[in-house]
């Protein structure tokens, strides 16, 4: 066979080889699409599993904010709305709410909600100083830290909420033993709160 023809040969073969490549990609794309069009994304499923958890980019399962367990008022308009305290199949509890500004004025948040241990600190604005106290079981339980030491909670978050607004949240402890049903919410700057876990 001469070189011209080997050559035609050669370039007919990759053409053919590229065409199938490109049909294998454009199918893995389509399985995207597909996805997308159920309402879901690719790893929808593996972002569910992880549950309501502290680190960013995990998948969260968020609260019902319709739903008001607490209300507590502190200075300058400023009020923490509980909205959940759930225990969590792992042996966690975590709570969650968001701070509301109803004040007519912006509101500097305290220093004090990072809580006083200094490797806490230094990750930056949190809520880690929020604590929960089982007077049944005489414990106090304070909010989980990771590997790193950051707390996990609700942190890097503006230290302002303007007038209006607010600010959700988050924190999760150990869980207390199964027979508690009720522990106090402590939190600089607001009253003491007796709340109920679901």
């Amino acid at each position: 066979m001469g070189t011209w023809k080997t050559g035609k040969l050669r370039r007919s073969g990759l053409a053919a080889l590229l065409a199938a490549a490109l049909t294998v990609s454009a199918a893995a794309c389509g399985g995207d699409e597909s996805a997308k069009e159920k309402g879901g994304s690719p790893s929808a499923s593996s972002e569910n599993q992880g549950g309501e958890k502290g680190g960013e980019g995990e998948g969260k399962t968020l609260p019902d904010t319709s739903k008001v367990i607490a209300t507590l008022k502190g200075d300058e308009g400023i009020e923490m709305v509980l909205h959940s305290v759930v225990r969590d199949a792992g042996g966690f509890l975590t709570v969650s709410g968001e701070f509301k500004n109803n004040g007519s004025s912006r509101y500097t948040t305290p220093v004090q909600w990072s809580g006083e241990e200094q490797a806490v600190a230094r990750t930056g604005r949190s809520v880690a100083a929020m604590t929960l106290v089982d007077s049944k079981e005489k414990k106090r339980y304070y909010v989980l830290r990771d590997t790193d030491n950051r707390p996990l909670t609700t942190s890097g978050y503006q230290p302002a909420i303007d007038a209006g607004e607010s600010l959700p949240f988050f924190a999760q402890f150990p869980a207390p033993p199964s027979d508690t049903t009720e522990v106090s919410l402590q939190f600089p700057g607001f009253p003491n709160a007796p709340i109920e876990i679901s």
